[in-house]
């Protein structure tokens, strides 16, 4: 099924070519945000994400770090255990992956970040999940660096505007 969505790229003012729904699991319902996927003119990715009521640690001054991923599958039924694996077609160690992302950071239940990601193209994550952990990549823990829970979850699908 093909949505529609009708917001922008905020970074650049050029609409994405694909973009992610991401709303969290049932232990969070209101975690909800999205992703932006857009090609540059120097190949490669640049994604945007922009995440609202993360889980927010004892002291609202004590910053909190998500793992974010790229999955294999594109299917988020809850609790998001049909991902599948992180995106990794060369089978490189973790932090390798192709679909090893940058962590989230968070103060106050509110996140955003963009980054420019050489080695994807916006075909290569058509079809796939965007998922944000509970806890921080650590980097290091194989297979994929000990995030813990999958607490939210998004298909990566085309941007088709009005």
């Amino acid at each position: 099924m093909q949505r529609y969505f009708p917001f922008i790229s905020f970074l650049t003012g050029q609409k994405p070519e694909a973009v992610a729904i991401i709303s969290g699991n049932t232990d969070y319902p209101l975690l909800n945000g999205f992703a932006t996927f857009r090609s540059t003119s120097l190949g490669g990715v640049l994604i945007q994400v922009e995440m609202f009521h993360l889980p927010v640690a004892d002291s609202h001054d004590t910053p909190s770090f998500f793992g974010m991923h790229i999955h294999q599958t594109g299917d988020c039924t809850p609790p998001f255990d049909q991902t599948g694996t992180h995106y990794n077609p060369s089978n490189a160690s973790h932090p390798q992956h192709a679909g090893d992302l940058p962590p989230l950071l968070s103060t106050t239940g509110y996140a955003w970040s963009a980054f420019f990601y050489s080695t994807l193209t916006v075909s290569d994550l058509i079809g796939r999940s965007i998922i944000i952990h509970r806890n921080r990549d650590d980097f290091t823990s194989q297979p994929s660096g000990d995030s813990g829970v999958k607490i939210a979850c998004g298909v990566i699908e085309p941007y088709l505007c009005l």
